[in-house]
């Protein structure tokens, strides 16, 4: 694909975005926006001012002006300034083509992206929080309006996406799509220690289950696991993505909780494959995720995305095989992937498609295949509140994320995540047990509860 050539015609507009969260994301966008001719983003919003200053600052932009009304805004866009806001319903009177909501906050992302649709604005979903609740329901509202409500390039979501929807155009036979854990499981063999972020931890005896056997491979991965058990194996953000890539294409999970194994790279078409042929899948036509297991030495593939591809013409493949490709000792399946994903580095790719092009980069009209729901880990008591904890991942400690067949948001069923999230229980839940709707206080006037009910009774229509 001609990146240049796909927008060589619309050369001499400028796309003008408007970006709501100055996290890491949008920082990298900012940042990367002033080398493309074809992007401005002329307004920002964050709560925290000064962290949008700074990321503006780092940027190279000096031209900014902070206001809080809209006329404000206005006449310091007229002059050429870069404009920052606290409160992103000041962007949506604003001369702006689109809006990146970047915040990670599944109710304000809600608010914002259906805000941005009503306004005449296209939507650039990098909240994957909101979009797992709501994403079908964002989409149906801007196709309706002529509008375009996208997966964002440099997320693992839409970067998956893409990777499945090239080997479908191909006639690929996709077994098994996923994405490695955000980060990666770092083995120094010689000392017996695995590095995770900044943690490290003692892995004695890893080094006998380095390699996988002829046979069987469930002891293997389940002594890696038992023995790395002080290492977080499962995260709600990862469960997230998948959702998101579930509602996105059809692909459904193997098992609620994920498979998750530790794995390295070259073991990734062995271990998810039918089990019949020796993986751990009971079906095909799946999404997971790894825990990349790698020496010091060897190359990242945190957070980078793969599928895995059955291997119908084995001549091909065993080329293949010579070139690097990572094929199973069977020769029956090979891994195709993406090892890295560039944050708002890539995401003007859907700033731009959807505004010049009126094309979502993930490229499906997305229905909520799959929910993203709470199973409880301990026992809770009346009045607790659910509250995220580890912010940097987005989850609710004392909460295990699954991914199970998506049902109404309704009395008896099971609550999406993040709608539970942040609330309060209305009775105890013991450990074990599903969070249902009827389990949590009901926010009056939240709008991701009302737009997830919007979502429903159009699903049920």
């Amino acid at each position: 694909m001609n990146y240049e050539r796909l927008f060589a015609s619309h050369s001499e507009k400028i796309v003008r975005a408007g970006l709501i969260g100055v996290g890491q994301f949008g920082a990298s966008l900012i940042a990367q926006a002033n080398a493309i001719p074809m992007l401005s983003i002329p307004a920002i919003c964050d709560r925290d001012v000064k962290q949008a200053l700074a990321a503006c600052s780092a940027a190279g932009l000096d031209n900014v002006q902070v206001c809080e009304s809209d006329a404000n805004a206005k006449r310091a866009l007229e002059t050429g300034s870069l404009v920052i806001v606290p409160d992103a319903a000041l962007l949506m009177d604003l001369p702006l083509d689109v809006i990146v909501e970047a915040t990670g906050n599944p109710e304000a992302a809600a608010a914002s992206g259906k805000a941005a649709i009503e306004s005449g604005k296209h939507l650039v979903m990098a909240s994957k929080e909101a979009d797992s609740v709501i994403g079908p329901y964002l989409s149906k509202c801007a196709r309706d309006a002529g509008l375009v409500a996208t997966l964002v390039e440099g997320d693992q979501p839409s970067l998956l996406v893409g990777l499945y929807s090239w080997a479908k155009l191909l006639g690929l036979d996709v077994v098994c799509a996923g994405k490695s854990s955000e980060y990666d499981f770092v083995f120094d063999r010689s000392a017996e220690t695995l590095t995770w972020q900044t943690q490290r931890t003692a892995a004695k005896g890893l080094n006998k289950h380095w390699s996988l056997p002829d046979g069987p491979l469930d002891e293997t991965l389940a002594k890696r696991a038992e023995i790395l058990a002080a290492v977080p194996q499962r995260t709600v953000p990862d469960l997230c993505e998948m959702g998101v890539v579930a509602n996105s294409t059809g692909l459904k999970p193997d098992t609620p909780a994920l498979h998750v194994p530790i794995a390295r790279a070259v073991e990734v078409p062995e271990v998810f494959r039918p089990r019949a042929e020796g993986g751990v899948l009971t079906g095909t036509g799946v999404i997971d995720v790894f825990n990349c297991l790698h020496r010091p030495d060897e190359q990242s593939f945190a957070g980078g995305v793969f599928i895995v591809v059955r291997c119908e013409n084995a001549e091909t493949w065993d080329v293949l095989r010579g070139k690097g490709i990572p094929v199973s000792r069977s020769g029956s399946h090979a891994m195709l992937y993406n090892p890295s994903h560039l944050l708002g580095v890539e995401a003007p790719i859907s700033i731009l498609s959807a505004a010049l092009l009126g094309h979502p980069t993930g490229g499906y009209a997305p229905t909520q295949v799959v929910d993203l729901v709470a199973k409880t880990n301990r026992d809770w008591r009346a009045g607790e509140t659910l509250n995220i904890t580890n912010h940097h991942h987005h989850e609710v400690a004392g909460l295990a994320p699954l991914l199970i067949d998506s049902a109404p948001a309704s009395a008896g069923n099971p609550v999406p995540y993040y709608m539970a999230a942040g609330r309060s229980l209305k009775t105890d839940v013991p450990a074990g047990a599903l969070v249902t709707v009827d389990m949590i206080d009901r926010p009056a006037g939240a709008a991701l509860w009302h737009l997830r009910a919007e979502q429903d009774a159009l699903e049920s229509a």
